[in-house]
């Protein structure tokens, strides 16, 4: 079939059009600039993403558009376009040029986007020189591409590296003295998580098998620390579902055979995690409660990200034989208000239920609240709550459990 020209391709999206856009840092920056420029011709264009990072939806054309949250399991998300449960009419991809044999690659973000392209019913992808070439589930043929254009531009980077702080430096170390030789990890992002990384190098033959690969996995790798030996699935590789970081981390992936990035419903899949003995499972919060609910992705009833991976991994990791799940949070926030508390702020969305959350790192300790009651996770979660707010979390928590701490 002759391929259309991007131009007629995306003036076949019509008003009321279900799109669906590559996310993360695989957001096809191009075509979505084309499909804005078309703000004035359409109306009720509903675009489905996981994350973009690029600044297309806050463009001032699109001023009174409005923005919604699907809660879901991300291992969950594949299912909504194969149970035809969101439709897609077209799907937007950003690739790499494809090789002698006409496949593509998704490069640094596959995440939900091999579903959406078997769904939609048209697919029109941006081709980019820059765009890594990167081992596992991202191969695309071209028979399966109905429009492209060839247009080069960077790729969005995330810079994780930052000044760490004594708070974060302490969280780190800690969590570095629960990982143990041999310990398969799972890793979020932000500082912390990006310093626990800087405090592994006396480790052994750890693997990763996570859903967002950073920079700071490369010094373990070139190092010898991550060996990937002792993981179930995929033993020697690498695996992720997005790749997010700078331009090294991309060349580091370009056809990099140790790397391996998957579809989200097998990276995801706790089921798999499970497998992994010392599955360490490892993300922040942004509060606990002292049953321990955790709240990671709203401000009281503002949305602030999403439930990611976070239950997928927590899940498996606590199946796992001898795995943790951890999370970790400073004690306090920057204009000091604590983060235990003893009830999440009104409207707030619990991302994990208290039977789910396990380990928990402050900078002041580490506590493990599995197998204890309420009374035993208060006092345990307000010895490491920040000292200025233990006596207050102290008389809440006498006033709620009839018991003294």
């Amino acid at each position: 079939m002759a391929k259309l020209i991007i131009d007629q391709a995306l003036s076949l999206i019509n008003s009321g059009a279900r799109v669906f856009v590559q996310g993360c840092g695989g957001v096809p920056q191009y075509l979505n600039r084309l499909l804005v420029n078309r703000a004035g011709d359409l109306r009720r264009v509903e675009i489905i993403s996981l994350n973009p990072l690029d600044d297309t939806f806050t463009n001032p054309e699109l001023k009174d558009s409005s923005a919604s949250y699907i809660p879901i399991f991300l291992n969950e998300m594949p299912r909504l376009f194969d149970e035809n449960i969101l439709p897609i009419d077209v799907a937007l991809i950003h690739v790499s040029p494809p090789d002698k044999h006409g496949y593509c690659s998704l490069g640094i973000s596959v995440e939900v986007t091999r579903a959406a392209i078997r769904n939609a019913k048209k697919v029109f992808a941006q081709i980019n020189r820059n765009m890594p070439r990167v081992h596992g589930d991202t191969f695309v043929h071209m028979h399966n591409i109905d429009a492209y254009v060839e247009y080069d531009e960077p790729l969005i980077e995330f810079n994780h590296m930052k000044e760490i702080t004594k708070i974060e430096t302490a969280i780190s170390k800690r969590v570095a003295e629960l990982i143990e030789d041999q310990s398969t990890l799972q890793i979020g992002i932000g500082p912390i998580p990006d310093a626990i990384l800087t405090n592994l190098n006396n480790h052994k033959d750890l693997s990763i098998a996570t859903e967002m690969l950073s920079d700071n996995v490369i010094p373990l790798l070139e190092k010898g620390v991550i060996t990937n030996r002792y993981k179930k699935f995929h033993p020697g590789k690498t695996t992720c579902t997005f790749i997010l970081g700078t331009k090294k981390l991309y060349n580091f992936v370009d056809d990099n055979p140790n790397v391996f990035s998957l579809d989200v419903s097998v990276t995801n899949d706790p089921a798999q995690i499970r497998q992994n003995s010392r599955m360490c499972a490892i993300n922040s919060a942004l509060e606990i409660d002292l049953i321990g609910q955790i709240c990671s992705d709203s401000l009281g009833t503002i949305q602030y990200s999403g439930v990611g991976g976070q239950m997928d991994f927590m899940r498996g990791a606590a199946l796992s034989k001898h795995g943790k799940p951890i999370i970790i949070l400073p004690s306090q926030t920057s204009k000091g208000v604590s983060r235990i508390v003893n009830t999440l702020k009104e409207g707030a969305a619990v991302t994990a239920t208290r039977a789910h959350v396990h380990y928990v790192v402050t900078e002041y300790g580490t506590v493990n609240l599995f197998g204890k009651n309420y009374q035993q996770r208060a006092k345990a979660l307000i010895e490491i709550a920040h000292p200025d707010h233990r006596e207050e979390l102290e008389r809440a928590a006498y006033k709620r459990f009839k018991a003294l701490y």
